[in-house]
């Protein structure tokens, strides 16, 4: 009988307690899922707005995703305030978890700062073609932590923006233009003059070639190597032409020297083998 009084004496205690906080937990519930909704509201608006004023895709990704997470925080705060935690109560706590969280993933503070940095400085943008990190590629999207390439394999790479923006990067699309060098080594006995003629003449029958005052194609002997006389063939070509062009070239430069005669040498090495036994014989 004692035990039934105390199960009473609990459920009544608790029992209006629940019921107290019942609405509490009805509006913040409410809060949470009309939030959530609002807050798909806001990210879509914001999408139509970059679209309509055709601002850069970069700036566009990297805004979206800020105002996402600001508003999911503050949707939070919100929720918890609602629960009955104080606002005071809730700084501290959010200052105490702030301080533990940043040194527990410093990382990703720098991945952040660093996206900020690309934001702001603009070493390249969604479409550019890079290098960096040991990565080449296509940036597909810059987001607030990380940077995503699309590999010439097509494989997606995925490089922190703490260390893109603390690296070198070499962007290959932001001039517009691009300039080759091609080695086509030819053999000491021929004819150096014949081939450059060869060479320069192939590139400059090529349309996709560019012919300005500072960007003319030529030929120069750019070294004296082992086996070979090597020539450098440089020319410009916007980067939509570049690989074509590129692929061309070396195909038609080597059947071209082939078909007028000129050697294109490969190293070789003589190997000489000695009978140990006979060698002894004879000593």
């Amino acid at each position: 009988m004692e035990k039934f009084n105390d199960l009473e004496f609990y459920v009544e205690k608790y029992g209006q307690k629940l019921i107290d906080f019942l609405p509490n937990l009805i509006t913040a519930i409410l809060i949470l899922v009309i939030g959530l909704w609002i807050i798909k509201f806001i990210n879509r608006m914001v999408k139509k707005f970059f679209n309509k004023k055709e601002y850069d895709v970069t700036l566009e990704n990297f805004a979206a995703s800020l105002i996402s997470w600001g508003l999911k925080i503050l949707l939070f705060v919100l929720v918890v305030t609602q629960l009955g935690v104080e606002s005071a109560s809730l700084v501290a706590i959010i200052g105490a978890a702030g301080l533990a969280i940043g040194l527990a993933l410093q990382g990703s503070l720098a991945n952040f700062a660093g996206g900020v940095l690309i934001l702001i400085i603009k070493p390249f943008k969604v479409g550019d073609f890079i290098s960096a990190q040991g990565v080449d590629g296509t940036v597909k999207e810059i987001s607030i932590f990380n940077t995503k390439l699309t590999t010439f394999g097509n494989q997606l790479a995925i490089v922190p923006n703490g260390k893109l923006s603390n690296d070198n990067i070499i962007n290959y699309t932001e001039l517009g233009v691009r300039r080759e060098a091609l080695t086509f080594g030819i053999s000491y006995d021929d004819n150096i003059k014949e081939a450059k003629d060869i060479l320069l003449k192939l590139v400059n029958e090529q349309e996709t070639v560019l012919q300005l005052e500072d960007k003319i194609p030529m030929v120069v002997v750019s070294e004296l190597a082992d086996s070979s006389v090597n020539l450098s063939l440089r020319y410009w070509a916007k980067n939509e032409d570049f690989w074509n062009l590129r692929w061309l070239v070396l195909e038609e430069g080597k059947a071209r020297l082939e078909a007028a005669g000129i050697t294109i040498p490969f190293p070789q090495r003589d190997v000489h083998f000695f009978n140990e036994s006979e060698e002894n014989k004879s000593n």
